[in-house]
């Protein structure tokens, strides 16, 4: 049985990419993937995670300036906050580390993919390359739905679900586990929308906003569908305050196309 983890380079990426690296040990789970709500993975679909309601709110005051000094410890500030938020929610939490360098010599998540501008990636911690782009900018929006988004893959890890999604075989899915792929990340983008209303942001349209910081190194990677299915789960998320509403497992195919 040929387990996703090694399926393709996209698929090797982004296991780099998602959650806690720790927590892709294990053993593989014993079930049929195929295109379609997931069946038979009792981590990905009843996880615990979300029978846990809402996310307290939590006041982050966290002002982001123009230099590299002030732009680290925003950074910092966001992860101790989100660290709030979530550390109730998640069992066995480990509060989450933001690792930040002005070039990640050895490529995004050690993967050896570089990319030129500034990211936020999930790598056991929160992994930030910070370069002008985001030292110099005036608004953090588009920043902090970065974050908060690398974030929600270190979420995903802890709770089990990174570790049960990369043992879901793809022998019998006709389209490579693409649909699945989508189902994950798709997650990390709802669970996004519930840490962004936790700590009290808000923005006129967020569509822009989750594809503003995304490096453009990303685009031949599709692992989130289609972008209003993006915007879709990212809102359940906002609306719900909470993971309650990130099942994407038991979505139909056309919410994660």
């Amino acid at each position: 049985m040929m387990i996703r983890a090694v399926a393709t380079t996209a698929g090797v990426l982004a296991l780099l990419l998602a959650g806690t690296t720790a927590s892709f040990t294990g053993t593989a789970t014993a079930t049929t993937a195929s295109a379609g709500p997931i069946v038979g993975a009792p981590e990905l679909t009843h996880n615990p995670l979300y029978k846990q309601g809402r996310l307290p709110s939590v006041s982050c005051k966290a002002a982001k300036g123009t230099s590299k000094a002030s732009t680290t410890r925003y950074l910092h500030k966001v992860v101790g906050c989100l660290n709030s938020v979530w550390r109730k929610t998640v069992k066995d939490f480990q509060p989450v580390e933001v690792r930040i360098e002005a070039k990640a010599e050895k490529g995004l998540c050690y993967s050896g993919l570089q990319v030129s501008g500034s990211f936020a990636a999930s790598c056991g911690s929160v992994q930030v390359q910070l370069g002008s782009d985001w030292i110099k900018a005036t608004s953090d929006q588009a920043i902090l739905v970065e974050v908060t988004r690398a974030y929600a893959g270190v979420v995903q890890g802890q709770a089990g679900i990174g570790r049960a999604f990369w043992a879901l075989p793809v022998k019998d899915e006709a389209d490579g586990g693409v649909e699945q792929m989508h189902r994950f990340y798709l997650q990390a983008d709802c669970l996004g929308g519930a840490s962004l209303k936790a700590l009290g942001r808000s923005a006129g349209n967020w569509k822009p906003l989750l594809t503003a910081e995304t490096p453009k190194e990303y685009g031949r990677f599709k692992w989130y569908g289609k972008p209003a299915n993006r915007l879709h789960w990212f809102e359940r998320g906002y609306r719900a305050q909470g993971p309650g509403a990130c099942n994407t497992w038991r979505a139909p195919s056309s919410k994660v196309a």
